[in-house]
């Protein structure tokens, strides 16, 4: 597949799971650097599917991939009172998925 081809079939493949906005049903506009977690707020089930996909259909090398990674574990704590310390995640973007298409492999362990 041709650097031309691989952007636009990225975002057909990633269309799906961004939605539309609600009242006016125009369509989320994506870019390379939408982050799928945070800007498109694609859920852990739905993120993992839409990455066996990837890989299948641009026949990328997984490498040491793990959706943990982007979706970590919560800790939970018995404390009501005390308001849980956020997890830094890093990034999950378009960009990501398109230049790992690109190299045939998953650029991000």
């Amino acid at each position: 597949m041709t650097d031309k081809i691989i952007e636009p079939k990225v975002y057909e493949l990633v269309r799906p799971y961004a939605g539309t906005y609600l009242f006016n049903l125009k369509k989320v506009e994506l870019t390379p650097d939408t982050d799928l977690d945070t800007d498109l707020s694609i859920d852990e089930l739905e993120a993992e599917d839409l990455m066996n996909d990837f890989f299948r259909e641009f026949s990328v090398e997984r490498g040491h991939f793990k959706i943990e990674t982007y979706y970590p574990s919560a800790h939970l704590t018995w404390n009501c009172f005390r308001k849980p310390l956020p997890i830094p995640v890093p990034d999950f973007t378009i960009r990501m998925l398109i230049e790992s298409a690109k190299a045939g492999r998953w650029l991000y362990d």
